[in-house]
């Protein structure tokens, strides 16, 4: 587990523990229970670093006719296991309002986290989506099956859990990605084929991020290997001589009204058995965006704040460039389809 996946000062053997252990985790230590006050001592759990969202306050209310009606309805008092969490979320079923956000083709995603991630929101039952890039930079899977960060090989993972009527699998396309014909290959694979007949598959159209608005994918490469791809990629020597490394960018893709309600029209026609659903950036336009995503057809439009930022961009974009998550929400208010939100749940 990286720096870049904990919050500041969170440790790392605790995000670990919570991963492991599960409800259990939410609780004081079983040993203090019956013989101990809490905060009385050192045999307490110390206090866990944490970030501004950890630190809330919840405060419940004192009077609650919701409650009340759940009471009459279910003829007793209602206990924590009768509330229901499951949600319709963009086009799929899920046990929470939750899901994976997208996951790309960095090392950290494909070395460290893809398939470990896969499983357990498999296992969850939670949807999920695989990121850009993951075909062109590392490999989809077909013909090499032991290659243990390719698309395919996560979307094994995900189903070798996935409990029946629950949860899918939404894969992301940026304009490389498009190149690659990477929607054609998944809708096409027979791995793919038990998502697609239950209804459980989405291609998500990635017009931004919120990491850099207006920008394209950006990765370091060894500065070897960065003249074979100079003919599709813009490559700059950004960092010193001795690194070893140069900027490799993508183009964001170029986008208009007509443009995006095309491409949504041409992911419905092409696909029609596969969910639809689009990605914004953080932009000062992001709800009309939105709106013209769902007028055109979209299940899901999610939309990543600027605080969502985990990937390689410009410093100023990442401090700068691009509207909070709240804000973001706050200008979409209501829609008639899906809205989802990605970035700075706890962390980027």
């Amino acid at each position: 587990m990286t720096g870049a996946l904990r919050a500041p000062g969170f440790p790392e053997q605790e995000v670990r523990a919570r991963a492991r252990e599960g409800a259990g985790r939410v609780f004081p230590p079983p040993e203090s229970y019956g013989n101990s006050v809490w905060g009385a001592g050192a045999h307490v759990t110390p206090p866990v670093a944490s970030d501004a969202i950890d630190d809330m306050r919840i405060v419940p209310p004192v009077f609650m006719p919701r409650r009340l009606e759940a009471l009459i309805e279910l003829g007793r008092e209602p206990l924590y296991t009768d509330v229901a969490l499951d949600t319709d979320l963009g086009g799929f079923r899920s046990p929470l309002p939750l899901f994976v956000t997208a996951l790309g083709s960095t090392q950290v995603a494909s070395a460290t986290l893809g398939s470990a991630v896969s499983r357990q929101a498999g296992r969850l039952g939670l949807p999920m989506v695989i990121g850009e890039n993951v075909v062109p930079a590392i490999g989809f899977g077909r013909t090499d099956p032991d290659l243990d960060v390719s698309l395919l090989t996560r979307v094994r993972a995900y189903l070798k859990e996935l409990p029946d009527g629950r949860g899918g699998v939404v894969v992301q396309q940026s304009t490389e990605d498009a190149d690659a014909e990477v929607w054609n290959l998944v809708y096409s694979d027979p791995t793919v084929r038990p998502l697609l007949e239950s209804g459980r598959l989405a291609f998500e159209l990635k017009l931004g991020q919120g990491a850099k608005p207006g920008l394209g994918g950006m990765t370091l490469l060894d500065a070897s290997s960065a003249p074979a791809v100079a003919d599709r990629f813009a490559i700059d020597a950004v960092l010193d001589d001795g690194s070893g490394r140069a900027l490799r960018s993508a183009s964001p893709g170029t986008f208009t009204e007509e443009i995006l309600r095309q491409q949504v029209r041409l992911m419905r026609n092409n696909y029609p058995r596969a969910r639809t659903w689009v990605k914004l950036h953080p932009g000062r336009d992001v709800a009309h965006a939105a709106q013209v995503a769902w007028a055109a057809g979209a299940d899901a439009v999610t939309v990543d704040g600027a605080e969502g930022g985990t990937g390689w961009a410009p410093l100023a974009f990442l401090d700068h460039v691009g509207l909070p998550l709240a804000e973001c929400l706050a200008k979409i208010s209501a829609g008639p389809g899906c809205l989802l939100a990605s970035g700075r749940m706890w962390e980027g």
